[in-house]
């Protein structure tokens, strides 16, 4: 196998970038859990379905204060870095960067389909593969300008959704903010019965997401993230290139004015009683708020990195960040197992707080099990399938002897 046909080997990785995204990874579950775990409608709103008081009320504000939207947020940022270097590689190598690029993002999104429709609607891959065969194109933009565009993108649905709760009609928000309780059961029993009745909710839900909810919204936030990721990986904040100190404000900016702008959207939605009518504004608080969140996880992670850079923890995050596409697959192959009618069939039956607890299961599993695997080969099963298509030539899967950590 020659060096113009492979990918990045393990060695030249950057492991303060790989733990950032083995930390997305994991974070990404807390949240996903609500939607293996119950009606899809609980999502935006909490009272729809399932117990929310006393301990199930704190578990998901901690999540959705701590988790919600910063995960995955920081997750498409790593994305976009991967752009950039993903492109830099090949460039490197005197390949042509935009060809292979795109053979990359439309196996991605082949792989976002079946995902999507065979195992679970909530699949970002699709929207990954396709915002990234247009951002692409933009990866040579200095910074700065790559953010200014970055935050225009992710404004967008921002004011679409705000234009939204002005001018709509209160009935349908009504209607979208709180599903019936006919809607409620069928999803209910559409993910306690077997895979094909599955299909009744997963395939509307998924083409719905693939659609309109494609265009007027993730589209824009996943584009703008991504080009937001490219940024700060040109600035050297997500390869551990500032100083302490640089960090150390990201952390403090980012917690402070991330929480204060999540908590008061707390509390205007809990001020309103969870009116429909405010529904679509509250959510503009942990919309912004989550990118400064996310800006001091990514403070934290390089401040821990650079203090244990040979750390159990470091390590551990790093690898599961380096077989992040195999663990986003396994994380709902194991929730769909245990939620589910072809499983053990708990969707709609366990409370927040037992999901968390659930959530800390899988972790046991994935965490080790990406350190033992990592010692016998050199990328996850699925990024190795993944670069055999986009190379379109065979790639060592098993670590030879002087292969490096």
């Amino acid at each position: 196998m020659s060096s113009e046909t492979s990918p990045t080997i393990p060695s030249d990785r950057i492991v303060a970038l790989d733990a950032l995204r083995g930390v997305a990874l994991l974070g990404i579950l807390l949240v996903n859990i609500w939607v293996f775990s119950m009606p899809e409608a609980t999502l935006s709103n909490p009272t729809v379905y399932g117990d929310l008081s006393g301990y199930n009320y704190w578990a998901w504000l901690g999540t959705h204060v701590f988790a919600q939207q910063k995960f995955i947020t920081l997750f498409t940022i790593l994305f976009g870095a991967g752009v950039v270097l993903f492109t830099r590689s090949a460039e490197r190598k005197a390949q042509s960067p935009i060809g292979l690029f795109h053979r990359r993002s439309r196996w991605l999104i082949l792989f976002g389909l079946a995902h999507a429709y065979l195992l679970w609607y909530g699949d970002i891959l699709f929207a990954y593969g396709v915002c990234a065969l247009g951002v692409v194109f933009l990866r040579d933009l200095e910074p700065q300008p790559l953010a200014l565009f970055g935050v225009t993108l992710v404004a967008v649905p921002s004011i679409l959704e705000v234009l939204a709760g002005l001018t709509a009609d209160p009935t349908a928000l009504a209607s979208a903010w709180r599903p019936s309780a006919v809607a409620l059961e069928a999803e209910l029993e559409a993910y306690r019965s077997g895979w094909i009745a599955q299909l009744n909710h997963r395939a509307p839900a998924a083409f719905q997401r693939q659609t309109s909810g494609f265009v007027s919204y993730t589209a824009w936030r996943v584009s703008g993230s991504m080009l937001l990721g490219m940024a700060l990986f040109k600035w050297g904040v997500l390869t551990n290139d500032r100083s302490s100190r640089f960090y150390r404000q990201l952390v403090v900016g980012g917690a402070t004015s991330g929480l204060t702008v999540i908590l008061a959207g707390v509390w205007f939605i809990q001020a309103t009683n969870w009116d429909p009518a405010a529904g679509l504004f509250w959510r503009q608080f942990n919309y912004w708020g989550s990118f400064a969140l996310a800006g001091a996880y990514i403070g934290v992670v390089m401040l821990y990195c650079q203090w244990r850079s040979d750390g159990v923890v470091t390590r551990a995050t790093a690898a599961v960040g380096r077989t992040a596409f195999s663990n986003y697959i396994l994380q709902t192959l194991l929730a769909t197992s245990i939620f589910y009618g072809h499983g053990l069939g708990l969707f709609g039956q366990v409370t927040r707080l037992e999901a968390l607890g659930i959530v800390v299961a899988i972790w046991a599993v994935q965490v080790p099990l990406s350190v033992l695997w990592l010692r016998y080969f050199q990328y996850g099963p699925l990024e190795w399938g993944w670069r055999v298509l986009t190379y379109r030539s065979s790639q060592q899967l098993r670590r030879s002897n002087h292969t490096k950590n």
